[in-house]
C-alpha cells in the first residue's frame, strides 16, 4: 500500500517580515497573506488528495506552522498533532526575538558548520537533521499505507531529503522552499522495514501560483 508524505510550508509569518527569530515566545503567527495562503493549501489539498482512508495532519509546535495546519486540519476533518520534531531550528531561549542579524553575527561560533553549531547555544545542522528525521520515519511508520500532511518548515522539507532520500549531511546543494509551498514523497514500500523503503519525490516547492517570496 502506497505511504503519501505531503510536506506543506508555514504561510507568509509575521517573523519572516520583521527579520527576527522566531521561536516559542518570537513567532506571532501568520500575516494576513499568510492565513489567506493556508486557507488556499487546504482548498488544494482537499481537491487533490482522494484517500480510502482519514488523512492525518501533523504540525510543529510554532504558532505559524500551527496556524498554518488548523485549516488544512479542518479540512479533513481531523485535529492537528503538534510534533516538536518537525520544527525548524531549537534555538537558545536568549536568541527568541532578536534580530536574526544580530543573532548571527554577534553570537556566532568560530568554525560553526555541520556537527557544530552555526551560533552560542544553538543546534547544529546533523543535530536538526536527525532530529527532523526522526520525526519524519517514526510518522511514516505509524501512518504506513496512509496520506500524512506535515506543516513545518524549510528546515523540515530540507529533512526530508536526508530522512526519505538518503542524502547526506552535508549535501552538495542548496533547497529553496517559499511558504506556503508543498513538496511530496511517496513509497510502496513499508516506511519500516529493511532494507530502507525507496522513496519517490513527486514534487516540491510546488507554490499553486502564489509568488515565490
Amino acid at each position: 500500500m502506497r505511504t503519501r508524505l505531503i510536506f506543506v510550508r508555514h504561510g507568509e509569518s509575521v517573523h519572516q517580515l520583521e527579520g527576527i527569530v522566531g521561536g516559542p515566545r518570537g513567532c506571532r503567527g501568520l500575516t494576513a497573506l499568510g492565513h489567506e495562503q493556508a486557507h488556499d493549501l487546504a482548498n488544494r489539498l482537499t481537491s487533490e488528495v482522494t484517500a480510502a482512508g482519514p488523512v492525518a495532519v501533523y504540525s510543529s509546535v510554532l504558532r505559524r506552522a500551527v496556524e498554518t495546519a488548523q485549516p488544512i486540519g479542518a479540512a479533513f476533518g481531523v485535529r492537528p498533532v503538534a510534533d516538536c520534531g518537525l520544527c525548524t531550528w531549537h534555538t537558545p531561549p536568549y536568541a527568541d526575538g532578536l534580530p536574526t542579524a544580530l543573532f548571527r553575527t554577534d553570537h556566532a561560533v568560530a568554525g560553526g558548520g555541520v556537527f557544530r553549531p552555526f551560533e552560542e547555544g544553538n543546534e547544529s545542522w546533523a543535530e536538526l537533521v536527525v532530529r527532523v528525521s526522526r520525526a519524519i520515519m517514526e510518522i511514516a511508520h505509524r501512518h504506513r499505507g496512509s496520506t500524512v500532511v506535515l506543516v513545518g518548515h524549510s528546515e523540515t522539507v530540507e529533512g526530508a531529503f536526508h530522512a526519505l532520500g538518503a542524502q547526506p549531511v552535508f549535501r552538495a546543494f542548496d533547497l529553496d522552499v517559499p511558504p506556503a509551498s508543498i513538496t511530496e514523497w511517496t513509497t510502496d514500500h513499508d516506511p519500516g522495514g529493511w532494507p530502507p523503503a525507496r522513496w519517490t519525490l513527486r514534487r516540491f516547492a510546488d507554490t499553486g501560483g502564489w509568488a515565490r517570496a
